[in-house]
């Protein structure tokens, strides 16, 4: 599709608002709020290496990783523009142990609540690589009164919108309300995110796997095989497939879902759950994949029908191209098999 308008992101939103599960203002809003905070996060990205907010903050999030400086500016940036706003009754983010509500009179009245991982890739901010942001809506359960941690304990599938920004070469924002997939790259020159990538389809069949292969002695049998099948000489498939990895879940994901590939972060023997967590980075990445065509699964059930039991729930994660997602669980399948 050749775009011969520029549609920001604002007429984007505003055009296709009658198109929203629960056509209203407020979500509008809130994906606009996202947006102002994802330029303000950019803006430090950027000029990272010139200012005090490289290296390391001093102390450890909940799940004992080092935090770093840009990971607390990117979650108070996130968290103070979602607060001023009003149409968010709350959130829950990586940085924070527990949600935090937003007691006021106009947040009460609110009804959405937003999950969000700040800075996805923080690991790779002091090296110069590609890191992101990634978003959940849900609709709060109970329309009345102040949230709490069941408005967030939701599946997937419940999911109002999700999406992404990216900070790489160019700054992009990828986000989906249930129709479609759209993807708009920020023009620095007026300062608005602009629509560059409209109804993105993943390619259905892939040639891209994405797994961090230093731990194939941690993973299952099963994993390993599926590994070595994409390795492997075979003309008729395309094989063998290509390996790319870059190490931030927002960078291999946004690739392949352009590209056609398979991300893969599959449970080990020393993180039997997995370890990316799934109400801040797999379902909303499950819930994007789904919408472009593609297909997200722990390795045993549909990522976006799992029910949460706790706030910072870690899952293992296979996600991409249907193709690609299917034959890897015909080798996990295979292994559970030869179990019994």
């Amino acid at each position: 599709m050749v775009i011969n308008k520029v549609i920001t992101l604002n007429e984007f939103i505003l055009e296709t608002q009658k198109d929203f599960p629960y056509a209203s203002g407020e979500l509008s809003g809130l994906l606009g709020d996202i947006a102002f905070a994802a330029k303000l996060i950019n803006r430090s990205v950027n000029k990272a290496g010139l200012i005090d907010i490289l290296g390391n903050a001093g102390n450890s999030n909940i799940h004992g990783e080092e935090v770093k400086k840009l990971d607390i500016y990117a979650h108070e940036q996130m968290t103070n523009c979602l607060r001023v706003s009003g149409e968010c009754a709350g959130i829950a983010s990586e940085e924070a142990d527990g949600i935090v509500v937003f007691d006021d009179e106009r947040s009460r009245k609110a009804q959405y609540v937003v999950c969000f991982d700040p800075l996805d890739g923080s690991s790779n901010i002091d090296v110069n690589i590609s890191i992101g942001t990634i978003f959940a809506i849900y609709r709060k359960i109970n329309p009345v009164g102040i949230c709490d941690e069941l408005d967030f304990l939701q599946p997937g599938k419940q999911l109002v919108a999700a999406g992404y920004v990216i900070y790489g070469s160019s700054t992009m924002m990828v986000y989906s309300t249930g129709n479609g997939v759209n993807g708009f790259t920020l023009d620095p020159s007026i300062g608005e995110f602009c629509l560059s990538h409209p109804n993105i389809q993943t390619p259905p069949k892939g040639s891209i796997y994405s797994v961090n292969e230093s731990y194939w002695n941690k993973f299952s049998p099963g994993v390993n095989n599926f590994i070595r099948y994409c390795k492997d000489n075979d003309k008729a498939t395309g094989r063998p497939f290509n390996s790319r990895y870059i190490g931030t879940l927002v960078s291999d994901f946004h690739r392949n879902l352009i590209k056609g590939g398979i991300f893969m972060y599959p449970a080990t023997t020393s993180h039997p759950n997995g370890k990316l967590r799934l109400m801040y980075e797999c379902n909303p990445m499950a819930f994007l994949v789904e919408k472009a065509g593609g297909m997200a699964t722990d390795g045993a059930q549909r990522i976006l029908d799992i029910q949460p039991t706790a706030l910072h729930q870690r899952s293992p994660l296979f996600i991409g191209a249907t193709d690609l997602v299917r034959k890897a669980m015909e080798f996990v399948y295979e292994e559970q098999y030869a179990a019994l």
